[in-house]
């Protein structure tokens, strides 16, 4: 079972995620693909893993911008779960750009 997590230890698990932020209830995190098509491979690779973890976020496809937004909807708030999710985005986006 995940643990909820307070305002102040989400705060401080951001320190090192730096690219997400925590907004209305949810960790978000937008990444610019090159293409439309390079996001909709992120999108794919992101899922793999979330289908992994049993844990999916909310994504949103606008051309090459791609939103994520990550809660435990079940817990009613963000949890540890949604931390390491968010960081197994930044290591797919990490060696997608790399």
């Amino acid at each position: 079972m995940p643990t909820l997590l307070t305002e102040q230890q989400i705060r401080a698990a951001l320190a090192d995620h730096p690219h997400w932020d925590y907004r209305d209830g949810a960790l978000t995190r937008v990444v610019q693909a090159g293409t439309f098509a390079g996001g909709i491979d992120l999108v794919a690779r992101v899922a793999k893993v979330a289908d992994e973890m049993n844990h999916h976020p909310d994504i949103d496809i606008r051309w090459v911008n791609i939103t994520f937004r990550l809660s435990t909807h079940s817990e009613g708030g963000i949890t540890t779960t949604d931390v390491e999710l968010a960081g197994r985005i930044d290591g797919i986006v990490d060696r997608g750009q790399s």
